[in-house]
């Protein structure tokens, strides 16, 4: 081939050569065949595979989320979290056999269904409930002393909100009132005070993430216990990447690189405490709800007790820096206030999973803030751990375990 032959060549290979795909479509491309494959396996309903569930009899998986009584009735909340359809044929209640309707003859997986059962029941008294399935699977539930559920009103709605000012709002305010002492604290009282609030934080992030656990540890719907960990993880990364982003667009000749400024270490200790006290606030609605909590004046101030030295938590970092009051009573609100939406939310929208999670969320955040408070425990030696922020971290533990007594319900 002559010369003039190649360079005809490549030309008409160069004009007949195609353009490239999008970045987009190469991306999308294999979702679409992923998802025709899918389609095709399940509109086949898995051709080849269909005898090896012959004989097998289906797994049948409930859990009950929630029991409300009213005069004449008791509603059950349950849901479906095997992986084949359940039916409830027959509602036990003490060896009685109750008519009952429900909103969902046949549950799908993870579909819920709420039983309306008609049984006279009297206050006080303990009842022992057995769902009993199509199959004749039975799902058990206890009812320890029966009390009428509270009616969902404007009164109700008004309680849960006075509830979560009294154990957020107040406290926290409480709290902060040390602002003084702190000031007036030598550098070594507030490496101990700040080791007290790195104790605080780690108390709360492991209270919460244990309380969570518990929270579906008979409910595996969603992930059980894993939707604690991917709350927790997720709330920290935001805070991490957060925190990343704010750095980037600090003014040079700030903080030292691995400590941040006071007010907004401070801002990060308020945000990580509010998302606490969501979680705290929804367990506390939740739980009156459902009638398993008694309010009383003695666990009032047991909670604003436990609760006050979150506020102490948050103006620690401003000894040397300290703010107007405007922005420390935002500061106070950031944390205490979510524990009014909680109290609200954990009353009419009260899901085990949903709970789960947004405790997980404060666990994560209380331990991302517990981290970042470290490099400001060190001193003229740059040793983080001495004896004095060692004695700070572990009053702060034994404190919040004290404290945490007063609220067990």
């Amino acid at each position: 081939m002559t010369l003039d032959e190649k360079t005809n060549s490549a030309q008409a290979a160069g004009v007949h050569r195609r353009p490239p795909l999008p970045r987009w479509l190469l991306g999308i491309g294999p979702l679409v065949l992923i998802a025709i494959v899918l389609g095709l396996f399940s509109l086949l309903n898995a051709p080849g595979l269909s005898k090896l569930s012959e004989g097998i009899p289906p797994k049948e998986e409930i859990a009950v989320e929630d029991i409300r009584l009213t005069p004449g009735q008791i509603s059950i909340t349950v849901r479906n979290e095997g992986p084949d359809p359940v039916a409830i044929a027959q509602v036990n209640v003490s060896d009685y056999y109750a008519l009952f309707t429900q909103t969902r003859e046949t549950m799908a997986p993870l579909e819920s269904s709420t039983l309306a059962v008609e049984y006279n029941w009297v206050d006080g008294d303990p009842y022992e409930i057995a769902l009993v399935t199509s199959t004749g699977g039975k799902i058990l539930a206890d009812i320890a002393a029966a009390a009428p559920s509270p009616e969902r009103g404007s009164q109700f709605f008004g309680l849960m909100t006075l509830l979560g000012v009294y154990v957020g709002v107040i406290p926290v305010a409480l709290g902060m009132l040390w602002m003084p002492f702190v000031r007036r604290s030598s550098g070594a009282w507030i490496r101990v005070l700040l080791g007290v609030t790195v104790g605080l934080l780690a108390f709360l992030a492991l209270d919460a993430t244990l309380e969570a656990v518990e929270l579906v540890a008979n409910n595996g719907a969603f992930g059980g216990s894993m939707v604690v960990f991917l709350g927790a993880l997720t709330s920290y990364l935001v805070l991490e990447g957060t925190d990343a982003w704010m750095r980037r667009h600090q003014k040079p000749g700030g903080a030292r690189p691995e400590a941040l400024p006071p007010r907004r270490l401070a801002l990060l200790i308020a945000i990580g405490i509010g998302l606490h006290n969501l979680g705290e606030g929804l367990a506390i609605g939740s739980a009156y709800a459902v009638g398993s909590l008694a309010l009383g004046a003695s666990l009032i101030v047991g909670f604003a007790i436990h609760n006050t030295t979150e506020g102490l938590a948050i103006v620690t970092p401003l000894a040397k820096e300290p703010p107007g009051l405007g922005w420390l009573g935002a500061l106070g609100l950031i944390a205490g206030a979510p524990a009014v939406a909680g109290a609200l939310i954990g009353a009419t929208v009260y899901q085990p999973a949903l709970s789960a999670f947004l405790l997980g969320i404060g666990a994560g955040a209380v331990a991302q803030v517990a981290i970042k408070l470290l490099p400001l425990l060190k001193d003229h030696q740059g040793k983080t751990f001495t004896a004095l922020t060692n004695l700070g971290i572990i009053l702060g533990l034994a404190v919040m375990f004290v404290t945490g007594l007063l609220v067990q319900a």
